[in-house]
């Protein structure tokens, strides 16, 4: 049975044109639609908390081998060296390449961690009835770690890496590269899954009741 969501706003803005549409009440896979213009204004994902909670458990599952095991080996006149993302990150430190080191930390790392932890939290509060007054101001922050996840450009970092050595050197792919984009395919996923307007809507009712 499809469940119905109800719509706190009377009115939704298009992006494109600035039409103010009614806001009727959505169902799961269904989407509204600007009447001027045509452009999407809201879709209601089907299943979003349950399928965001688990891609961001699986991401956070990933998150250790990714991290901490080979990404890469380089085998050369018979001596061969591997290493994992936060053995570059030690290995920069060592030759005083520290601002490097912070942002590989940070946007690699740090930053798509918080995402995941938060995304699940988040996802976990609603599910189970856990909202807190301060989960408001919690998912306005949560937007802007969207901007600063940058798993997509390291990844292009390390393939452009294998194309200019694989003429040099003989190459052996890790699993924590594998892990790794399994982890960035689950960070990409909670983008699409994620419902932001359905978790708005959950935050106001509970404001409100």
């Amino acid at each position: 049975m499809t469940q119905q969501k109800p719509s706190v706003e009377t009115h939704v803005a298009c992006h494109q044109c600035d039409a103010l549409s009614p806001a009727p009440d959505v169902h799961e896979g269904q989407k509204l639609v600007c009447h001027r213009c045509g452009a999407k204004l809201y879709e209601c994902k089907p299943n979003s908390i349950d399928r965001t909670l688990a891609l961001s458990l699986a991401g956070l599952i990933l998150a250790y081998p990714a991290m901490t095991l080979p990404v890469m080996g380089v085998s050369a006149v018979g001596i061969f060296n591997q290493a994992s993302i936060v053995d570059s990150i030690g290995l920069l430190i060592d030759t005083n390449y520290q601002g490097i080191a912070l942002c590989l930390f940070l946007f690699a790392f740090a930053i798509p961690l918080v995402r995941l932890i938060s995304a699940a939290y988040i996802c976990a509060s609603i599910k189970f009835n856990r909202i807190t007054p301060s989960m408001r101001t919690f998912f306005s922050s949560y937007h802007q770690l969207d901007s600063w996840t940058m798993l997509h450009v390291f990844l292009l970092g390390m393939v452009v890496s294998m194309y200019k050595l694989v003429d040099l050197a003989e190459l052996h792919v890790g699993i924590g590269f594998t892990a790794f984009v399994f982890l960035l395919i689950c960070s990409t996923a909670i983008s699409v899954t994620l419902d932001h307007h359905l978790i708005w809507e959950e935050l106001e009712q509970a404001d409100n009741g």
